[in-house]
């Protein structure tokens, strides 16, 4: 699953080591994004491992109710009326206009 939040950029699965454990694996491309999901309402991420070959640099587990339960505050925490301006007053400007980018892209599902 692909979360395009005013914290961050998210990518979440199950790997095969997630399974016994309960967890989930929460993948990003930025270390502070991992940080900002974990100050918003994760605080149960584990230790956040780097692998600068991988396709997202970042990750980290948690366990898979607390990932629940983070992205449901992500929800209650929508106080805008345009996402990507409350990206560019929370993450800057820079992001703001990747993600423009991406909903470019997307919006190609749209137009078929």
């Amino acid at each position: 699953m692909w979360l395009i939040t005013t914290t961050g950029f998210y990518s979440v699965v199950e790997k095969p080591w997630d399974r016994d454990g309960g967890t989930l694996t929460v993948r990003a491309r930025a270390l502070a994004d991992l940080e900002a999901l974990r100050t918003a309402g994760l605080p149960e991420l584990g230790e956040v491992k780097e692998d600068p070959t991988a396709d997202y640099r970042f990750r980290a587990q948690a366990p898979r109710t607390a990932v629940t339960r983070a992205v449901a505050a992500q929800v209650e925490a929508i106080d805008y009326d345009n996402f990507k301006s409350a990206v560019g007053k929370r993450q800057g400007r820079h992001r703001e206009h990747i993600y423009h980018d991406v909903r470019g892209a997307l919006h190609q599902i749209q137009e078929k």
